[in-house]
This record gives structure tokens, sequence and C-alpha cells, in this order.
């Protein structure tokens, strides 16, 4: 049993690193449909599964989003999305191969059974295993085109999203209020799909067991948890190494941020 932390960046690696490595991900990458729609944290799963292609030229995280939730010091318009900001479409994979510029839009209607969606998410009820998303479109983005052939089709719904942003209030209830008529501002999605976390990323990768016990930090550790890990000394070997390698991930910046560097 040892104890570890983890910033929000190398949450994001650790994340990305797991869904690269989940087993229907690599499955659909020899045949079938994988769409990761655009978003900060799917921005580290895009790196780590077209790494794992050997596609990743061409490819960058820095605008990877449509909108963001920003410090008050970036601007951003009512949906979340920067100024001026340039959009190069979220990644499509098909049999393997990253189809360049394509969205999910393009995508959606080739997709059948078993074929992933990837979709991150802004909010998240551990114990209710639920994810809430953040809208700012007036048919409900990305989300609103996906879910329908997800059920329909019997699509598989990842949520990567990070423990920084779980909540303990019931989603479905929150999003009655969030999006009662006559409020500025998003409107919460709530969706149901598998969720991974930090937590569920250590398992995929080593087969450990993790707990978070704590929270918090400060000078770019803000969001920064605290882990348990439990397991076998090969699989908590292993957890250790992962989280080595990725422990001084630097914190996520946008491009005007590195500009102004």
């Amino acid at each position: 049993m040892i104890k570890t932390t983890l910033t929000v960046a190398a949450g994001k690696r650790l994340i990305g690193m797991a869904v690269a490595d989940h087993p229907a991900v690599k499955e659909r990458l020899k045949s079938g449909i994988i769409a990761i729609i655009a978003g900060t944290t799917n921005g580290y799963v895009a790196e780590e599964i077209l790494q794992s292609i050997r596609q990743e030229k061409g490819f960058s995280r820095d605008a990877f989003f449509r909108g963001i939730t920003a410090s008050p010091l970036q601007p951003t318009d009512i949906t979340g999305k920067l100024p001026e900001q340039r959009f190069n479409g979220d990644v499509i994979i098909v049999n393997g191969e990253w189809q360049k510029g394509k969205t999910v839009f393009d995508a959606i209607e080739l997709m059948s059974a078993g074929d992933i969606i990837i979709k991150g998410a802004n909010a998240l009820n551990i114990d209710d295993r639920k994810a809430g998303i953040l809208i700012g479109d007036a048919k409900a983005g990305t989300i609103g085109i996906a879910l329908p052939n997800i059920i329909g089709k019997t699509l598989r719904l990842i949520i990567p999203v990070g423990l920084e942003k779980r909540i303990y209030g019931n989603i479905d209830m929150l999003a009655m209020k969030v999006n009662t008529p006559g409020i500025e501002g998003p409107r919460l999605f709530p969706v149901s799909g598998e969720i991974i976390t930090e937590l569920e990323a250590i398992h995929i990768l080593t087969g450990a067991k993790a707990e978070l016990f704590s929270a918090g930090g400060v000078a770019n550790a803000e969001g920064s948890i605290w882990l348990l890990l439990e397991g076998a000394e090969g699989a908590i070997k292993k957890a250790t190494g992962i989280i080595e390698s990725i422990s001084k991930e630097p914190p996520f910046t946008l491009t005007s941020d590195k500009d102004k560097a």
C-alpha cells in the first residue's frame, strides 16, 4: 500500500494513457470507428491514442476544444469559446487511420454498433457514476448529436474525466435547476457512460486499486489529488513507475499563454 499525489495535468495524462490502453479502444483501432470529441482532457487521450498508432504528427492539444472554463483574465464568449479561436476538428479514426479535419458530425452517420465515442465531462458524481456536460449550443452541441446514436446504434460511450470535476449533488436534479428557462449561462446535460477517472486509469494500466483520500494544492497544484494505492507488489511497482513518469507533466496552457511567455 502506498500514497501518491497527482496534479490535474498529470491526471489528464494518466487518463489519456489508460483510455489508449483500454481493450475496447485497441480492438476498434483494428476495425471500426473511434470518435474523440475535442476537449482539454481528450487532448491527452488523442495524443496517447495517436501515438499508439504512430500518427501523432500534425496533432496539437493547444486548441483541441470547442469551449472551456478559463480564468476571468482569459475572456471567452457565452459558449466558452476564445476570441478568434481556431478549430481543426475532432479526432476521427477509421480502421486505424486518422481522418484529419473531420468532426463527430461527419463520422456519426457512419458509426455502427460497438464503435466508440470518447467525450469528456465537466461534472462527475462518483457515487452515482453519472457525469454532466456543460452546454453552450442551442442544439446541445456534440453530445446532442452523439447521444441519440449512442442509444439507437448501441455505440460505446467512454467519458474521461478528472476527479477535480467531482461534485456531490444529484446531477439530474441539478440539471433541472441549471436549465431553468431564463437563467443565463451554460446548461447542464446529464449523461451516463463508461467513466474513466484517475482511479479507473490506475486499475486499467496496472491492476492496482486506487482511492481518493485528499485533494487540493497551490502553485500549479490546484485541484491535485492524493491517492491510496493497494494491490499486488507487481501492480504497485508498475503504478509507481507510471506515476513517476508523469509527475512533472506541465500544466495545461492556452496558445495565447504560450505566445505571452
